[in-house]
């Protein structure tokens, strides 16, 4: 990722176990994928109204990309 990258937002997990998961499937696909929460959440291990919610975001670049893999693991399709 560079400097100046815009991040979009591809993903919305219900709390960080999720989140890694997802993270884990672009990074093996080479795309570099950063989370954006909300602190309580995390600390209180909430999953209501948004709280603990956490966004998936990647490089602007690789979005579309990001969104076919985490499609074609949803559906198990190639």
């Amino acid at each position: 990722m560079e400097a100046g990258d815009k991040l979009v937002t591809i993903y919305r997990a219900m709390g960080q176990p999720e989140a890694e998961i997802i993270r884990g499937k672009l990074e093996v696909e080479g795309i570099i994928a950063i989370f954006k929460y909300e602190s309580i959440g995390s600390v209180y291990g909430l999953t209501v109204n948004g709280l603990g919610q956490v966004k998936v975001q990647v490089p602007a670049k690789y979005a579309d990309r990001a969104l076919e893999i985490i499609s074609t693991e949803a559906t198990g399709k190639d």
